[in-house]
C-alpha cells in the first residue's frame, strides 16, 4: 500500500512541488476544497483596501481567480509583477512575495497573483484543455485585463514557468514590447523525464493514477477514507519530497499540504499528459529581449538543478542563482533569498522598461 501511495504521488508531483504524495494524499483533494474555504487556510494576500479581488475569464469560458495587491504607499506603480504558481498548488505559495514587494519604492510594483485552472479558487478545466499550452492563453487573459499595457515582469515556479514559456512561444511580440523581466523558478524547458521525476509516472499510459482519477469521481467517500488513513504517510513525504535538507517549519509543510489538498485527483491526473511532453526550449529565444532569473535549488528532488542549467545555457544573458540545500518549494523555503532576487530583477526589468520608454520619446518626436 505505501509503494502504491508513492508511485500515485510521483505521477502528480512535477510542477507543484508535491502534487499528490499518494493515493491518500492525492484523494486528499477529492472533496474540491479551496483556499479560504472549509479546510480554513488563508487567501494570499489578506484582503484589505489596496487588494483587489476580481475573475478574469480565459478564452474556453474558466473563471480564473486574481488578487491584485497596489503598493503598500499608495504611490503609482512602475511595474506590474505577475506571479504565476505550480501544478497542485495555489496563490498562497507566494505569501513571503506578497508580503514584501508590495513594500518597494524603487521602483513601485503591482502584485497579480491567480489561480491557475483547476487550482485554488480558479474554476474547474475540462481534461482537454488541461494543458500547458492553455496555461499560456489563460496567462495572456490575466495579462491583458490586469496588467493595462504598462511594463510587465513575469514570475513562474515549475508549471508556473511552463506557463510563460508556453506565452513566449503563442505571442512573442509581448516579450519585445511589454515584458521586461522573467524569472524562472525550479522550471524546467523539457525532456522532464530524463533526471528527477520519473518519464513512465508521466505517461498517459499509467494506469496507477488513470486508476486513481477514475477511483475519485466514482467512489469519492472510499477515496476520503484512504486520505484519512494515509495523512500522516503523505506530510511525512511531503516533507522528503518537497523540500531540502535543511530545517524547514512545521508551518511550511503544514502550508503545502494544504494546498495540495486543495487539489483534486482529476486535476493530477488531467495535467499528466501535457507535463510529460513539455518542449519548450525553442521558445527560450523569446526572452532573450528581457532580464531573466532562472534560480533553483541544487537539492530539488522533482525538477533537479540541471533543469536550470540547460535554461540558462540557451539565454547566456540570464541571472543563473544556486540555493544551496534546497529542495522544489524553494520559494517558501527560502523565501528571503528569492524575494531579494526577484526584487533585484524588478529593478535591472525597470531601468530596461525606462530606456526604451526614453527610445521611444526620441523616436517620436
Amino acid at each position: 500500500m505505501r509503494t502504491r501511495r508513492a508511485l500515485a504521488w510521483s505521477a502528480g508531483v512535477l510542477g507543484a512541488a508535491v502534487t499528490g504524495t499518494a493515493v491518500s494524499l492525492a484523494s486528499r483533494g477529492a472533496r474540491g476544497t479551496t483556499p479560504g474555504g472549509d479546510d480554513g487556510g488563508a487567501v494570499p494576500p489578506d484582503e484589505s483596501d489596496s487588494v483587489r479581488r476580481s475573475t478574469v475569464a480565459a478564452d474556453d469560458g474558466v473563471p480564473l481567480s486574481v488578487w491584485e495587491v497596489e503598493p503598500a504607499d499608495g504611490g503609482r506603480a512602475e511595474l506590474t509583477v505577475v506571479l504565476v504558481h505550480a501544478y497542485s498548488l495555489d496563490s498562497r505559495c507566494w505569501r513571503f512575495q506578497c508580503a514584501e514587494m508590495p513594500l518597494s519604492t524603487d521602483p513601485r510594483v503591482r502584485l497579480v497573483l491567480y489561480d491557475q485552472r483547476s487550482h485554488g479558487r480558479s474554476g474547474r478545466s475540462t481534461r482537454a484543455n488541461s494543458t500547458i499550452e492553455q496555461l499560456g492563453r489563460d496567462l495572456d487573459a490575466v495579462l491583458r485585463a490586469t496588467a493595462g499595457g504598462g511594463p510587465v515582469v513575469l514570475v513562474g515556479h515549475s508549471m508556473g514557468g511552463m506557463a510563460i514559456m508556453a506565452l513566449a512561444e503563442q505571442r512573442p511580440e509581448l516579450f519585445r514590447r511589454w515584458v521586461r523581466g522573467v524569472a524562472l523558478l525550479g522550471t524546467s524547458a523539457g525532456e522532464v523525464g530524463a533526471s528527477g521525476l520519473p518519464r513512465p509516472w508521466l505517461s498517459k499510459h499509467n494506469p496507477v493514477t488513470r486508476t486513481l482519477g477514475a477511483l475519485a469521481g466514482w467512489q469519492p467517500g472510499l477515496v476520503e477514507q484512504v486520505r484519512r488513513t494515509g495523512a500522516g504517510v503523505a506530510r511525512s513525504l511531503v516533507r522528503g519530497l518537497a523540500f531540502g535538507g535543511r530545517e524547514v517549519s512545521a508551518e511550511l509543510v503544514d502550508l503545502t499540504d494544504a494546498m495540495i489538498a486543495g487539489t483534486t485527483v482529476e486535476t493530477v491526473t488531467d495535467f499528466l499528459d501535457t507535463l510529460g511532453s513539455h518542449d519548450r526550449r525553442a521558445a527560450l529565444a523569446g526572452l532573450r529581449c528581457c532580464e531573466v532569473l532562472v534560480l533553483a535549488g541544487d537539492a530539488d528532488r522533482l525538477t533537479p538543478f540541471a533543469h536550470s542549467e540547460a535554461i540558462a545555457a540557451e539565454l547566456p544573458e540570464a541571472e543563473l542563482v544556486r540555493v544551496e540545500g534546497a529542495g522544489h518549494m524553494v520559494v517558501l523555503e527560502r523565501a528571503e533569498l528569492v524575494t531579494a532576487r526577484l526584487g533585484d530583477l524588478v529593478r535591472r526589468a525597470a531601468r530596461r522598461a525606462r530606456a526604451a520608454d526614453s527610445a521611444e520619446k526620441v523616436s517620436g518626436s
